[in-house]
């Protein structure tokens, strides 16, 4: 018996795909500012998605007493080595202090010393108990007046013409349904790109990684897939995290102070540079010259220290802490070997992403992007995500009282798009055979992005002939990904998160082709141009148009200066 699918349709005034971090908070601004209906749309439940479901134990952008604003976008600026958008990091900046003490009063509980400041950890950081930070945004929004949470409802694609988008499409995973969603305007908060490449750990433990492995570049894909100009995407993130558990380094380097040495007990820190793909670089160098393991050097701590972080990695990465326990050393009488993650692409740690511009708006009318999905504002981490979600969330209710609002949200396109949709679905459902398994093309994907794009495997490293080598393969999976089949919605899930990675894949081999230069040690290491020129203090943009992917450069937004969407 063939399967069927059911289509339900909703209206809305305005769409937030990602029900975490900048989706939860771009709500509860909405409902603040206007009476305007809305509707998150969440594949996983905003109880615990995101990359907050586990909790955090820092914020880790806080503007601390003695600094200001500025000093956080000069630091973000020089850890991006330039590369980054002025405007959009000091309005971010502007608003971290505001948006932790609405999370303050909200419920979180922040750490305060006896004179009643917040503990600091750093010069950027303070201390929190953030294991129910999510719950406490997702029991806030579920409380929203006029506020439809579609919790496993993956979106799939934008509804779009003309470069003004008018909603969205998206499957249940559990019911054989897909959901037409219209909406004024519609605010993306899909998160980064996991699963790219092949991560530090294989078999059952792949998912082990550093950035949440459901998070697969959805929001990108729909964007490049409309031709939204994107920027950025060879600048990707590696995490240094502690070998096999991929947890936190930076709880031990600024909770405790410890330094990164080799395995003769050298400090390299200093070495290669303290930026974060430095950090990074240098451990691969050592290791690359025979200097390796590296560590994190906890030896010598004291018996306080150890019960410090025993703590706080029980809160935010237990597989941390029940590795020391199960060794029956702690931290103080063993090193803490570390290494690089696979790369990912997010916009919350680096400037890949949309291009938007200050009100958050992407190059496609009516939609915003907020969060690790917004490019050109590195250094954003929670706080910087709720940011964004205010700003997005302020500018579409703007938006919308400043043009007449029609209550059809129906167009003529939509019709035959859904139909065709629907037909697509079903065809993947009920097909009988297929010569690979989603899970073989992805194990593909990412073993052609590890060998040819700057993966693990190749010290990050890569040259123009195996970018060349990388496209032509993904080319190869992406055709024969079209012949996938599903059992039921939740496989339909896996099949379109594979081809939302691969969309993306094509956009990052492009982009690290595109900067002939190696401006970020790791991140994004050119054999073919190992040195940095300053003719490339420029933004590597792109825009699809068909199947062909062009290249867009675009000078620097400075200091004091601002842009905006001239189309």
């Amino acid at each position: 018996m063939s399967k069927q699918i059911t289509v339900k349709t909703y209206n809305t005034d305005i769409l937030i795909i990602g029900g975490g971090t900048a989706g939860c908070y771009a709500a509860l601004t909405i409902r603040e500012k206007s009476d305007a209906s809305v509707i998150i749309a969440e594949k996983a439940n905003i109880k615990r998605s995101g990359c907050l479901a586990a909790g955090v134990n820092a914020i880790n952008a806080y503007i601390v007493k003695g600094r200001t604003p500025r000093d956080y976008v000069d630091y973000a600026t020089k850890d991006a080595a330039g590369i980054v958008r002025d405007d959009l990091l000091i309005t971010m900046s502007e608003g971290l202090n505001r948006v932790t003490k609405k999370l303050e009063d909200l419920g979180l509980v922040i750490l305060k010393d006896e004179n009643g400041e917040y503990v600091a950890r750093g010069n950027r950081n303070i201390k929190i108990n953030g294991e129910n930070i999510k719950p406490i945004l997702a029991d806030v929004v579920e409380a929203l007046k006029n506020v439809t949470v579609l919790n496993r409802v993956a979106v799939t694609e934008y509804l779009v013409k003309d470069n003004q988008i008018y909603g969205a499409l998206g499957i249940d995973i559990e019911e054989n349904i897909l959901y037409v969603i219209h909406a004024k305007k519609v605010i993306c908060a899909t998160g980064g790109a996991a699963g790219l490449y092949r991560p530090n750990n294989p078999g059952f433990s792949r998912h082990k990684m550093w950035y949440p492995p459901f998070n697969t570049g959805a929001g990108y894909a729909m964007g490049i897939l409309s031709g939204a100009e994107m920027t950025t995407f060879e600048m990707r993130f590696i995490a240094l995290r502690c070998k096999d558990t991929i947890a936190p380094t930076g709880t031990i380097a600024q909770g405790v102070g410890a330094k990164q040495v080799n395995s003769l007990g050298e400090v390299y820190d200093d070495k290669y540079g303290n930026t974060t793909s430095e950090r990074v670089y240098g451990t691969v160098r050592e290791n690359l010259e025979g200097r390796g393991p590296c560590y994190l050097r906890t030896e010598g701590g004291t018996p306080e220290q150890d019960r410090e972080l025993l703590r706080a990695y029980l809160n935010m990465a237990p597989s941390q802490t029940l590795k020391w326990v199960e060794s029956g050393k702690n931290p103080s009488e063993q090193n803490v070997e570390i290494e690089g993650t696979e790369p990912y692409i997010v916009g919350g740690h680096t400037a890949s992403g949309y291009w938007v511009d200050t009100n958050r708006q992407t190059t496609i009318k009516g939609l915003y992007a907020a969060g690790d999905v917004a490019g050109g504002c590195p250094q954003k981490y929670v706080t910087g995500a709720l940011v964004e979600g205010e700003i997005a969330a302020n500018a579409a209710v703007e938006a919308m009282k400043e043009e007449r609002q029609e209550e059809s949200y129906q167009n003529d396109f939509d019709e035959v798009f859904v139909r065709n949709k629907k037909a697509e679905i079903e065809l993947i459902l009920n097909r009988e055979d297929t010569i690979f398994t989603t899970e073989q093309l992805e194990e593909a994907m990412q073993k052609v992005m590890d060998t040819y794009a700057g993966g693990i495997s190749s010290h990050y490293q890569y040259n123009e002939k195996q970018l060349d080598l990388a496209d032509e393969k993904i080319e190869q999976i992406i055709e024969l990904s079209k012949q996938l089949r599903a059992d039921d919605m939740h496989e339909l899930l896996f099949v379109y998160e594979l081809r939302e990675r691969l969309v993306v894949c094509q956009s990052v081999i492009a982009h690290l082709r595109a900067r002939k230069e190696t401006r970020w040690h790791s991140f994004a290491e050119n054999l073919d141009y190992p040195e940095s020129r300053e003719e490339w203090l420029q933004y590597v943009n792109s825009k699809r148009e068909g199947n062909t992917l062009n290249i867009i450069y675009r000078d620097l937004v400075k200091r004091g200066e601002t842009y905006e969407h001239s189309n």
